[in-house]
């Protein structure tokens, strides 16, 4: 089982599956400060000074010895106190459309990069192969 194991690290797909992670984990938080520094913020102004991030409807209630702001996600999130946060929601389904965008970007320049590789001349066909042997059987008899 070891030496299956060490067979299957020791692949080249492997490797490339891990080098994809680490880049997609650091393209990943790439995309999330885009989404909740410059993307959430402009929708929130455009839309009246929404802030996203402070959306939720809380489930429980607030504990007697919180002393921070009751209408911060963060804050209340922090003082464990069950809540459905759909405004993270959004900026999270927003982080997905941008991601996801960008990745059929890439996959479709990928294939387009793949189709103008000229292919290789195709040679001649089954059929054309067997008439030229007939044709050289004949001249030659």
């Amino acid at each position: 089982m070891l030496a299956e194991f060490r067979e299957f690290i020791a692949r080249g797909n492997v490797l490339d599956l891990a080098v994809a992670v680490v880049i997609g984990a650091a393209f990943g938080s790439i995309v999330t400060s885009l989404t909740e520094d410059v993307i959430m913020p402009v929708i929130g102004a455009v839309f009246g000074g929404l802030d996203f991030a402070n959306y939720f409807i809380r489930l429980g209630p607030i504990p007697a010895d919180f002393s921070g702001d009751p209408t911060s996600y963060a804050a209340l999130k922090a003082a464990g106190v069950a809540m459905i946060g759909y405004g993270q929601f959004v900026t999270a389904a927003v982080n997905f459309l941008i991601i996801a965008f960008i990745i059929f970007l890439i996959v479709k320049a990928a294939n387009k990069a793949m189709r103008r590789q000229p292919d290789a001349p195709a040679g001649p066909t089954e059929v054309e192969l067997l008439a030229e042997i007939r044709d050289e059987l004949r001249r030659r008899t």
